[in-house]
């Protein structure tokens, strides 16, 4: 999602130059929280279901969290992805000089937090390490590894405003008893990123792993298109929309990050040509078979490489907003140079007032700010459904109250 970082960094706004590293302002002016624009946002939106659902833990591992970063991260010899690593670190307003930068990252989302009104909370993501085909751990392929024990320790540590979401590598021998576990302790739904762990979503191997999700009734968050926040396994063929139809097929709620908006893929129903992951992802909306099945979430539709287009689309489509769940993908909204309102502006999504308005959060709030500028995109006056925002009910309706996982599959047998 940094592509094209070099040429962000001598981006300028006219005369002013963009500014470039998160100011991580500590307090929130109470007169911008008060802004009727700002106010605003939560009409019609039922905090209590509230539930940003794609949001990344980022950290080193110096706390005993168990996160690790590839050697690459750290490595002057890997200029871009060690640039990468400090733009995510400030991003969440977490510096290796200023004490622990698991504990400081974790400090700032609550901070963030305190300003959403009660009830609201953040899903946090963890994330699996790559593997082999057979099913062998590669932390060397590993551009990063956040424990499933960490994100399950935030949550029951913060219950009011995290939960948590598992990631679990289907081609793992112990894939499904980890699904079971994660379940059994409160998981929402497993996070993949296929081409940066070595998922094939299309593959055979992920059968037992989808027929137990299915059983569950645990939902899917899975990248979908191109993918350039992390490196890994397979950049090219894992990520296109048509490999999670074996997931459909078997009847799992998937939820494809992004809308798939940016990059190519090549169409298999036609000749093989590529065609925007994003087409893709709409020939996977429109078929009535999935309707109950495949929803979209709208993190990082705002980032400067997506096309404003795909914004337009998705407001149009209004038959889909009931499928659309929101997300930040947090922490990239604290990554200032990524997001342009005035492009918004010029392509008629974004009235102009409000551009003042958002910049000024973005420098103390991203997550108010992403919520603010999605809030405010509308096209011929329609703008996001408020549902779209309260993505709770999609979480909590299937997970059974008590009993273990061994009774729930009994009662579904």
């Amino acid at each position: 999602m940094l592509t094209g970082l070099g040429s962000l960094l001598a981006l300028t706004s006219g005369c002013k130059p963009i500014r470039i590293w998160n100011p991580c302002h500590e307090r929130l002016p109470q007169e911008l929280l008060d802004h009727p624009l700002v106010r605003g946002v939560w009409h019609d939106i039922d905090p209590e279901k509230y539930w940003d659902c794609h949001l990344h833990i980022a950290g080193t591992g110096d706390s005993g969290s168990g996160i690790t970063l590839a050697p690459e991260m750290t490595s002057l010899w890997h200029p871009f992805q060690n640039l990468q690593r400090h733009f995510y670190l400030n991003a969440g307003c977490a510096d290796s000089e200023s004490g622990s930068v698991d504990k400081q990252y974790i400090d700032r989302l609550l901070d963030l937090m305190s300003a959403f009104p009660p009830g609201a909370k953040v899903m946090l993501f963890a994330f699996d390490r790559a593997h082999d085909e057979a099913g062998h751990s590669l932390p060397e392929r590993s551009a990063f590894y956040v424990p499933n024990a960490y994100a399950r320790a935030l949550a029951e540590r913060h219950p009011s405003r995290f939960e948590w979401v598992a990631s679990i590598h289907p081609y793992r021998s112990d894939a499904v008893a980890a699904l079971e576990e994660a379940y059994d302790q409160g998981a929402r739904a497993v996070k993949w990123l296929p081409p940066a762990m070595g998922i094939d979503p299309a593959s055979p191997r992920c059968q037992p792993f989808y027929q137990a999700m299915a059983r569950l009734g645990v939902p899917l968050i899975t990248h979908a298109g191109e993918e350039k926040a992390v490196h890994g396994m397979n950049q090219t063929t894992f990520g296109n929309p048509l490999r999670l139809r074996r997931a459909l097929d078997n009847g799992v709620r998937t939820v494809i990050a992004h809308c798939a908006s940016i990059g190519e893929d090549e169409d298999f129903d036609h000749t093989n040509r590529h065609v925007p992951s994003f087409t893709l992802f709409t020939r996977l909306m429109e078929n009535p078979a999935h309707r109950d099945l495949l929803h979209g979430d709208i993190s990082a539709i705002t980032l400067r490489n997506r096309d404003p287009a795909v914004v337009r689309t998705l407001l149009e489509r209004t038959e889909w907003h009931p499928r659309l769940l929101n997300g930040s993908d947090y922490p990239l909204p604290g990554i200032l140079p990524l997001i342009s309102p005035t492009r918004f502006v010029k392509a008629d999504l974004l009235d102009e007032k409000v551009v003042p308005v958002l910049n000024q959060m973005r420098e103390y709030h991203p997550l108010l700010a992403d919520l603010l500028l999605k809030r405010h995109l509308s096209v011929h006056g329609t703008g996001f459904s408020p549902r779209i925002f309260e993505t709770r009910d999609f979480f909590v309706p299937r997970r059974h109250t008590s009993g273990t996982t061994a009774q729930v599959a009994q009662s579904v047998a």
